[in-house]
């Protein structure tokens, strides 16, 4: 039985709850691999909010093991309860499971760092790696998101989109691109024949000493749902003149996991 006046206060109680949730996430997501230590007024800046709220928020989810404080610097970072959290989902990706023994096989053959990454739109998010026996090597904690256009993972989603879409992407600031990064100006042409070769490189796009190669993962639909990258050091992939082995190992891999996940040569994409 209804209440006068119940609905709008019940209405404003789960606004008012959403609105604490939204606020949380943003706390969370303000952390970073590049900025993993943040104190509340770093936090408060980075979300927006009143630092006393974000204090409140941030007390909550140190009591929830979502974030941890370091008791003499008074700092935060994001705490292992997330990890508890997050292994369900991880857990149940179709793409990263079919992927994990392509990506042990990958970098067992080419000694270098291996991943995958799956798609939310705007980036490439690392869901899994295995990472090079090397000392000296390329790695990305699971978890990472790469939304320049420098990034061949980056490169081999946004091949496969329509290219009004990829250019609002990338127009709107969206996938970020960096002037004179030695690709074709025109990205259109240039996802185009990332498409048909079925691979992108980052010679030294991102940053000096990066070498990387990405070949898309399809389903049984032909859809590319995933990613595999390889990530080496440049200078030992010009030294040793790896690149064509390295491009066509991970182009392997990506077909052995797309043929996993159901998909055929035969199926258009």
């Amino acid at each position: 039985m209804k209440v006068a006046g119940r609905p709008r206060q019940d209405n404003g109680q789960v606004q008012g709850a959403a609105a604490s949730l939204l606020n949380g996430l943003a706390v969370l997501e303000a952390f970073s691999v590049q900025n993993p230590v943040l104190g509340v007024t770093e936090v408060a800046q980075r979300v927006g909010l009143h630092k006393s709220t974000v204090s409140r928020i941030l007390g909550g989810l140190t009591d929830a093991g979502y974030v941890q404080r370091d008791e003499e610097t008074g700092r935060y970072r994001l705490g292992l309860g997330l990890l508890a959290l997050s292994a369900p989902l991880l857990a149940d990706l179709d793409v990263r499971r079919a992927a994990v023994p392509y990506l042990e096989q990958l970098t067992e053959s080419t000694k270098e760092t291996s991943a995958i990454s799956v798609w939310n739109g705007r980036e490439a998010i690392v869901v899994e790696q295995v990472a090079s026996p090397f000392q000296v090597k390329h790695t990305a904690t699971i978890g990472t998101r790469y939304n320049k256009f420098e990034s061949s993972s980056v490169r081999v989603f946004l091949a496969e989109l329509a290219p009004a879409v990829a250019t609002e992407l990338i127009g709107s600031g969206q996938i970020l691109r960096t002037a004179g990064d030695g690709l074709p100006l025109d990205h259109t042409a240039h996802l185009q024949e990332v498409a048909r070769q079925a691979y992108a490189v980052n010679d030294g796009s991102t940053t000096e000493e990066e070498f990387g190669v990405s070949a898309p993962v399809r389903d049984y639909r032909g859809k590319v749902v995933g990613c595999i990258t390889a990530s080496a050091p440049r200078s030992r992939v010009h030294k040793h003149a790896t690149r064509d082995i390295l491009v066509q190992a991970v182009q392997h891999a990506a077909s052995e996991v797309s043929t996993r996940l159901g998909w055929s040569a035969s199926l258009p994409g």
